[in-house]
């Protein structure tokens, strides 16, 4: 999944040859799974047709003040505010120009003034042009208010010149800013590791002992963490969750002994790891071959202790932040407090099945977060999605504190 996907794409098109490029600029955007518009100036029309860009954009595009069919206002404030990403491309000489110095005669302009989030351009002209001191310094002007110039590129220009002005490609577009954000995002570089779901504990080749975990959570978890730039190695119980994002790894397991040998493999590479699996703390002690047979009203089983995992860690963590996951039913706060101590944790989440909404199964949970200088921040009801960024945030905090 790229870093663009669900983010809304706001894209606006000038009077360039290059603005032909822009079919490809859209589906590509659409490709990555952003949302996207188009807003154009009346002059680019006549390089592409709105028809085109709306059929592959699924949206309407807009490049007048008011819709010609109905005389419809359209709002460049709302459109400006509507927009995660602003880019304009290609850039002409002429809008660029407008936009260092505040001009606002159509719509696009009006909207790039409104504009709250990051906005990239990416300059199409000739070479004369491009190394004019006028551009130049609507570069340095631009690039002052804090937008993002794509570098043009060197090549055959429309006048038959070679040299630089030329439109980067759509692609390059793409990764370009894929790459600026990414770079921006707080866990960029750093991996992360987390632990999610039950564990099954084998009885018979048929039978198991564990749990009512469903790993939402910490499928929750690495999603937040793989927007944040992490690359996330996930290792999982048996769970019916799916998750797509090329930042996160998934490596399926079963048993609390198999989770223990992978959370191992990992964990001296990692910068924080997450252990929210519900391991079974119990197993039994001989796993018959065969199916038990029903010879009488009871069964015996023999269970012994199984390996604890968040203490094995603890025990071995050296610059890790290591959090853990307390599921508590009574004396909550209190038995987290020693969990967290006892474990050598950074930081330990504590919920309860006494509250309505949290624990296993659900799209829910209620969390306190406590720290290893005993800091409590207790939270309300809220999504797991909204508890998994309350959690990264607060681990952020900490790191940098």
């Amino acid at each position: 999944m790229s870093v663009l996907s669900g983010k809304n794409i706001l894209l606006g098109i000038t009077a360039g040859i290059a603005a032909y490029k822009t079919a490809s600029l859209v589906r590509l955007f659409v490709k990555s799974g952003a949302h996207v518009k188009v807003v154009m100036t009346p002059a680019s029309k006549e390089f592409i047709t709105p028809l085109t860009l709306s059929t592959l954009s699924k949206n309407p595009v807009h490049s007048s003040f008011t819709n010609e069919e109905n005389d419809v206002w359209n709002n460049h404030v709302d459109l400006g505010l509507w927009a995660d990403i602003f880019i304009i491309a290609p850039a002409t000489a002429n809008t660029l120009s407008k936009m260092a110095h505040g001009g606002s005669d159509n719509l696009l302009l009006a909207t790039y003034l409104s504009a709250k989030c990051p906005v990239y351009f990416a300059p199409a002209m000739d070479l004369d042009m491009y190394k004019h001191e006028s551009t130049t310094s609507s570069f340095e002007k631009l690039q002052s208010f804090g937008n993002i110039m794509i570098p043009a590129t060197s090549g055959e220009l429309a006048s038959g010149l070679v040299g630089e002005g030329r439109m980067a490609e759509p692609e390059d577009i793409i990764s370009f800013i894929e790459a600026d954000i990414l770079g921006k995002l707080p866990l960029n570089g750093k991996k992360v590791l987390i632990t999610a779901g039950p564990t099954h504990e084998a009885i018979d080749p048929v039978r198991f002992i564990g749990n009512h975990s469903s790993g939402k959570m910490g499928f929750e978890i690495a999603k937040a963490a793989a927007n944040l730039g992490a690359e996330v190695v996930l290792i999982s119980g048996p769970t019916h969750e799916k998750v797509v994002h090329n930042f996160i790894k998934v490596i399926p397991v079963t048993s609390a002994d198999e989770m223990y040998q992978e959370v191992h493999k990992y964990f001296n590479n990692v910068a924080i790891a997450i252990l929210s699996a519900a391991v079974a703390d119990f197993k039994p002690k001989e796993v018959a071959l065969q199916k038990i047979k029903k010879k009488s009203d009871t069964l015996t089983l023999e269970l012994e202790r199984t390996k604890d995992i968040l203490a094995s860690l603890g025990a071995i963590k050296k610059q890790q932040f290591l959090v853990g996951f307390a599921l508590e039913t009574n004396n909550e706060l209190e038995n987290a407090k020693q969990k967290l101590k006892k474990k050598n944790l950074n930081l330990i989440v504590l919920n309860s099945l006494q509250d309505k909404g949290a624990g296993f199964k659900g799209d829910t949970n209620k969390v306190t977060f406590i720290d290893n200088k005993n800091n409590i921040t207790e939270f309300q009801l809220k999504s797991k999605t909204e508890v998994a960024e309350d959690l990264l945030n607060e681990i952020l905090k900490q790191i940098h504190a």
